[in-house]
């Protein structure tokens, strides 16, 4: 079984997954493919979705069963620990700290390097 979820994408994607996949709610589809089909409609989700975000887990044969690939997601990442794949959101308020750290930092540098020539 594969599945696919789709958000902000041309409508016109949405539609031509229809043709392989059942669209069981807006942007959520769900079928049974071959894994040939399943790449061909993975690469074409990612060439179409113009910015929108692209979520496909299918069955494979791991110790969890099944596989995840996330595209356009700013927050979420996958990431494989020896062979388990879980997903990491980001925290947005420690990224806003560590860009403010590196603010300050980069200021503090600009402010000694003049005050070493002038």
């Amino acid at each position: 079984m594969v599945v696919l979820i789709l958000e902000r994408v041309p409508k016109s994607l949405r539609g031509e997954l229809t043709r392989w996949m059942v669209e069981v709610d807006t942007g959520m589809f769900v079928g049974k493919l071959s894994a040939t089909v399943r790449e061909l409609l993975w690469v074409k989700c990612l060439e179409k979705a113009k910015g929108g975000r692209c979520c496909l887990v299918h069955r494979t044969n791991t110790e969890q069963g099944f596989s995840v690939r996330v595209a356009g997601y700013e927050d979420r990442f996958v990431r494989d620990f020896d062979g388990l794949q879980l997903v990491t959101v980001r925290n947005a308020e420690a990224v806003r700290k560590g860009e403010a750290i590196k603010r300050r930092k980069y200021l503090e540098k600009q402010i000694a390097r003049r005050s070493e020539v002038g």
